[in-house]
C-alpha cells in the first residue's frame, strides 16, 4: 500500500488536483482511497458528483460507539473511496484536533485493513503545518509528500513552510518530499519564478499543470475531468502525474 500527501496553501487548487490525480490512478487500475483533512470537507466532492459528505466528527458526534466503517467511507467516481475528516464548528475547538480524531477513528475500525486501498492520499491544508495537520508527515501514515504551489509569493511561502516541517520530520524516518506539483497561474515568468524558489524550497517540478477552462467546466458539472469530459486534454496531464507518483521509490 502506497501512502501519500498532497499539501498546499488554501485556495491554490490542491483538492482538484488531488481529486483528479485520484480519477486518473482509479482509471489505471488502482483502488484508492482518498482521505481529505480540511475543516472544509471539500475535498473529495468532485468524485461525489459535487456533493459532500458526512465528515468522520460529524458522524462521530452522530452514532458515536454505533459508528460504523460505511458511515465514514463512501465510494465515488471509478470507486475511490472517499473520507472527510471535518472539523469543529467555526470558532470552536481545534481543526487539526478534528483531524487526529478521524485517523484514531480509522484505525480502530481498521478502514486499510478492510479496503486494502492500493493507494492512500491524505489531502492535507498546508497553511499551518502544527497539530493534526502534521500528523500524516509526522507519525508514518504517508510515506511520500507532494506540495501543490502556484507562483504567487504566499504559495511559494506556504510551500517553504511544508518543506521545512518534512525535513524537521524526515530526521526521525518519517515523510519525504518528493516533488512540487505547479498548477498554474498564468502569471508572467510563472515557470522561471518557482523554478528559482524551488532551489531554497529543496525539491524539484514534479508536474506542471497548465491552468485550464476544461477544470472549472469538469467542477461546474460536479465532477473531475475524467467523468464530467468526454475529451479533455488535462486528462493527460493527469495521467503523466499519476505515473510519475507511481514510478517514484
Amino acid at each position: 500500500m502506497k501512502k501519500i500527501a498532497i499539501y498546499g496553501k488554501g485556495g491554490i487548487g490542491k483538492s482538484t488536483t488531488t481529486s483528479n490525480l485520484s480519477a486518473a490512478l482509479a482509471h489505471k487500475g488502482y483502488k484508492v482511497m482518498q482521505i481529505g483533512c480540511d475543516p472544509k470537507a471539500d475535498s473529495t466532492k468532485n468524485l461525489m458528483k459535487g456533493k459532500r459528505i458526512p465528515t468522520v466528527l460529524e458522524q462521530i458526534k452522530a452514532k458515536g460507539e454505533d459508528l460504523k466503517l460505511e458511515d465514514i467511507v463512501y465510494e465515488g467516481y471509478a470507486g475511490v473511496l472517499c473520507v472527510e475528516s471535518g472539523g469543529p464548528t467555526p470558532g470552536v475547538g481545534c481543526a487539526g484536533r478534528g483531524i487526529i480524531s478521524a485517523f484514531e477513528k480509522l484505525a480502530e475500525l481498521k478502514a486499510f485493513e478492510t479496503y486494502q486501498p492500493d493507494i492512500v492520499i491524505y489531502d492535507v491544508l498546508g497553511d499551518v503545518v502544527c497539530g493534526g495537520f502534521a500528523m500524516p508527515i509526522r507519525d508514518g501514515y504517508a510515506k511520500d509528500v507532494y506540495v501543490v504551489s502556484s507562483g504567487e509569493m504566499m504559495s511559494l511561502y506556504a510551500a517553504n513552510n511544508i518543506a521545512a516541517a518534512i525535513r524537521n520530520f524526515g530526521k526521525r524516518g518519517y515523510a519525504k518530499l518528493q516533488g512540487l506539483i505547479l498548477n498554474a497561474k498564468n502569471l508572467e515568468n510563472e515557470v522561471e519564478i518557482v523554478n528559482e524558489a524551488l532551489k531554497e524550497i529543496g525539491t524539484t517540478m514534479l508536474q506542471y499543470i497548465p491552468r485550464s477552462p476544461e477544470i472549472q467546466e469538469a467542477e461546474n458539472g460536479g465532477g473531475t475531468v475524467f467523468e464530467c469530459l468526454t475529451e479533455s486534454k488535462m486528462q493527460a496531464v493527469y495521467s503523466e502525474l499519476a505515473d510519475k507518483i507511481i514510478a517514484q521509490e
